[in-house]
């Protein structure tokens, strides 16, 4: 059973402004076809007892809880740096 015709292929070209060979349009009303057939095998699904979804994974919040942890000594972090200045990182000038 063809769904897509060649003249419903060949106006949807002309409002993109595409052009196709006989033959291209042939193949792309084949394959358009085959796609929307395949789409329509989810119809005889039965979803009565599915839930709407919005991600087709349950992920509630992936983020970790804020919490406040140890972290390097300001003076330990200083001592990799090429050049700083009062306790902050001392970097060339980009503005003039």
């Amino acid at each position: 059973m063809e769904r897509i015709s060649k003249e419903q292929v060949k106006h949807v070209a002309n409002l993109a402004r595409l052009e196709f060979s006989e033959k291209e349009i042939e193949l792309f009303a084949k394959q358009l076809d085959d796609i929307i057939s395949y789409a329509e095998q989810l119809n005889e699904l039965d979803t009565e007892n599915v839930e709407p979804t919005s991600h087709v994974l349950d992920v509630k919040n992936v983020l970790r809880e804020d919490e406040v942890k140890p972290s390097l000594d300001q003076k330990d972090v200083m001592k990799n740096a090429p050049d700083h200045e009062d306790g902050q990182f001392k970097v060339p000038s980009v503005l003039e």
